[in-house]
C-alpha cells in the first residue's frame, strides 16, 4: 500500500550523533514533499528541540514532543500538553537521586537543571540550541513537569535502573531510555504511537498507509501502530526485530535510504 505519513524520530535517527540534520536527509523530505506524502516528527525532545528543523524540513504539521504528550505546531505554539502525576514524579526523582543520578526537570517550557556543568549538559545545549534554568531546588517543579530525565555516563547502570525504575512507577508514568546516556520520565498512557495514531487521524490516513523511523524502545510504540516500520542500524536488537525493516545507522544516512528505498518504493 502506498505511504501517505511518514513520522519520525528525531536523535538517533533523522540526525547524527553530533546533531546534525544532513543534505541527504533535506533532500529525502524534499521528495515526500513532492510525492504529496505528509511528514512530521515525534521526538522525546522539548518543543524548543525541535525549532531548529522545522525551516529546513518545511514543517507544516504538528509535531510530537516529549514522546508525544506535548503537541505542537510548527511555531511551538502549543496544541496540549499532559504533564506527569506529581507522586510519580517525585518517586522518580528520589529514586534518582539515591542512584547518584543527575536529573533534568523540563517544566514551565524551561529546562531545569541544579548543575550546569553535569553530564551531557553541553551536548544538550548544543541539541536544544538553548541554556538551562540553574535553580537550587528542583522540588518545586516537580508538580508540574512534563518530562524528568536521569543523565549518567554510567550507560550500562541506567539500563539496569529503566526497568527497576519502571515497574516502581507502575501506570503512574512511562519510563524509557531515550538515549544511553538518558532515561526519560514523560506522563503514563500517552507516547508517540498515541501521536501516531491522531495525526493521522486528523489527516484522515489510515494507520496502514503510515511509516515510521526510530532507532530506541521508545519508538517501537510508533512500530507498533503503523503499516510499515523502520529501524536505524544503531537500534539494538530488541528494537530492530519489532520493525518491519531496518536501515543504515544515523551515521551512514540510513534515515535518507530508508525513504528512498522503503517509503517512496511503497506500492509500486
Amino acid at each position: 500500500m502506498p505511504i501517505a505519513l511518514v513520522v519520525t524520530d528525531v536523535d538517533g535517527t533523522l540526525v547524527t550523533g553530533d546533531k546534525r540534520l544532513t543534505e541527504r536527509s533535506v533532500r529525502a523530505v524534499e521528495g515526500l514533499r513532492e510525492r504529496g506524502i505528509a511528514f512530521t516528527l515525534a521526538s522525546s525532545r522539548p518543543p524548543i528541540g525541535l525549532r531548529a528543523l522545522v525551516a529546513p524540513l518545511g514543517l507544516s504539521l504538528p509535531m510530537g514532543a516529549f514522546n508525544g504528550s506535548t503537541v505542537v505546531r510548527p511555531d511551538l505554539t502549543p496544541i496540549d500538553e499532559t504533564l506527569i502525576p506529581e507522586d510519580a514524579a517525585r518517586h522518580a526523582a528520589a529514586r534518582l537521586a539515591t542512584d547518584g543520578i543527575d536529573l533534568w526537570v523540563f517544566a514551565d517550557g524551561a529546562w531545569l537543571l541544579t548543575d550546569p556543568d553535569g553530564p551531557y549538559t553541553d551536548l544538550e545545549r548544543r541539541t536544544l540550541q538553548a541554556d538551562p534554568c540553574v535553580v537550587d531546588d528542583l522540588a518545586p517543579y516537580l508538580a508540574r513537569a512534563a518530562k524528568l530525565v536521569g543523565v549518567s555516563r554510567d550507560h550500562a547502570g541506567l539500563a539496569a535502573l529503566e526497568p527497576r525504575l519502571a515497574a516502581e512507577i507502575g501506570d503512574g508514568a512511562a519510563v524509557h531510555r531515550s538515549q544511553a546516556y538518558y532515561l526519560d520520565v514523560t506522563p503514563p498512557r500517552i507516547d508517540k504511537g498515541h501521536f501516531v495514531a491522531r495525526i493521522a487521524g486528523e489527516l484522515g490516513v489510515s494507520l496502514a498507509e503510515v511509516a515510521v523511523l526510530g532507532d530506541m524502545a521508545n519508538d517501537t510504540a510508533m512500530f507498533s501502530r503503523a503499516g510499515l516500520s523502520i529501524a536505524m542500524g544503531n537500534a539494538s536488537d530488541a528494537v530492530k526485530r519489532a520493525a518491519t525493516h531496518v536501515t543504515g545507522t544515523n551515521e551512514e544516512e540510513g534515515f535518507a535510504e530508508a525513504i528512498g528505498r522503503f517509503v517512496l518504493t511503497s506500492g509500486d
